[in-house]
Formats: C-alpha cells, structure tokens, sequence
C-alpha cells in the first residue's frame, strides 16, 4: 500500500518525502561505540534476543538463589574509581540464565557446608567498563572497550565467600578490586587458610562451569558459547517487566 503511495502520480513530492521519513526503518538498536564494538543499547533488542534463545534471558540473582548477600561496591564510593559507577540505589545484579543457574548450584553447595556466596558485582553496563578502562588502561585489571567484557555480556561475577554463623567473608588475603600480585592466583606466598578458602571457591566455581581469570581471585567467568551481546542497559531497565 505504502509503494502505491509513494508513486502515485497525483501525489506531492513533499508529502512523499514526509510517507518515506516516516515508513522509515525502526530506529537502531545496536549501536557501535567509538571502540568499533557493538553494543545494544535497548531493551527491546536484548528481549528479541531472548525470544530467540531463552539461555540469553537475564536473571536477577536474588530471585533464583536464596540467601545471596550483596555488596555492590560499584553502587558506592567503596571502589577503586573512588566514586559511584552504578546509581545510588542500585540494589539488583544480573547474570545471563545458564550462568545465574550454575550460581545456585554453588550457592546450595556452600550452604551444606555452612557457607554462602557475597557478590561484589555481575553485570557491568558497557559505559562503566569504558570509564573504567581510560582511568586505569591496564587490561590485567580492567577489560579493553575494543573487545567488551564479560560483566558487559552477562556472564562475569565477582564474589567471595561468607561464613554463616557470623556472616563474615573468608580471608582471601586481599579484598576486592586488589590490582596487587598478591590477588593473582597463582601467587603463593600466603598463610595456608587464604589458599585454602581460595581454593575452596574456585573449585567450586569451575565445578559447575566457571572459569578463574588469572589476575583477581574474585572474577570469575562463563564461557561466551552463544554469541551473548555487549549490553548497555541500565539496571532498571532489567529489572521492569
């Protein structure tokens, strides 16, 4: 109908300018940053991805895994960048479905042992790991924009371990966001409980699917094995139905 429109012979060649702006495509939904990496930046986009592949479904972890804590350290000041990344009030995280399901296997194993799982974060909009990158440029520490991370996909999580009985964390000999030797795993010269406690969450951790990143005891990753996108979708925007 539009295409006898547009060509009729009686019809304005303003008004068929007008019909053709707007009958044009639907605005884009992929954007590609000055980096040169695609990143969805709507929600409508992610949820098409979703009714394709219901694995790339994000999940709010606290709605799958009962008893996980939350430090999100980038909702504060508590961080390396000394400043808020995430909004004030930012009090939900996310992890593509197959990774927040191996998650709560961890989570159910820690428990029969008088443990539980603290998360420091999981998803990272892109615009965050951007700001990230020009303040430190050091990818050991903090992923290169060029290629996207998996905090941007959905599919990296930084955490520890809690004890139950008095809800602190275990010594990993570090804290968080540690970007010392003595935070890599492979580094050794540490009392044997923080080796121990180390140990204990990374095999757990690479049990149910998880892989270590060498330079932080804390960050762990699921395998990008079905093309998971670059997100920069705000938090609320997940969380709303």
């Amino acid at each position: 109908m539009l295409y006898k429109i547009l060509f009729h012979p009686n019809i304005p060649k303003v008004l068929v300018l007008f019909l053709a702006l707007h009958h044009a495509a639907p605005a884009q939904q992929t954007v590609t940053s000055t980096y040169g990496v695609p990143v969805v930046v709507q929600k409508s986009q992610y949820e098409t991805g979703v009714e394709k592949d219901s694995l790339h479904r994000m999940v709010e972890l606290r709605t799958i895994i009962p008893g996980i804590v939350y430090d999100l350290r980038y909702a504060t000041k508590n961080n390396f960048m000394h400043r808020r990344m995430y909004p004030k009030n930012t009090n939900s995280t996310f992890l593509r479905l197959p990774a927040a399901l191996a998650l709560q296997e961890i989570q159910y194993e820690l428990n029969a042992k008088g443990y539980g799982l603290k998360i420091f974060d999981a998803y990272r909009p892109y615009s965050v790991t951007v700001s990230f990158w020009e303040l430190v440029k050091d990818p050991r520490y903090v992923a290169e924009p060029t290629k996207g991370s998996g905090h941007n996909r959905g599919l990296a999580v930084d955490c520890t371990i809690l004890n139950l009985t008095d809800s602190r964390e275990l010594d990993m000999g570090t804290g968080f966001d540690n970007f010392t030797d003595s935070a890599h795993h492979d580094f050794t010269r540490l009392p044997q409980t923080v080796l121990d406690n180390r140990q204990l969450l990374r095999a757990l951790m690479e049990k149910y699917g998880f892989r270590a990143f060498d330079t932080e005891w804390w960050h762990y990753y699921w395998p990008n094995d079905r093309e998971y996108q670059v997100l920069d979708i705000p938090f609320r925007q997940l969380r709303s139905k």
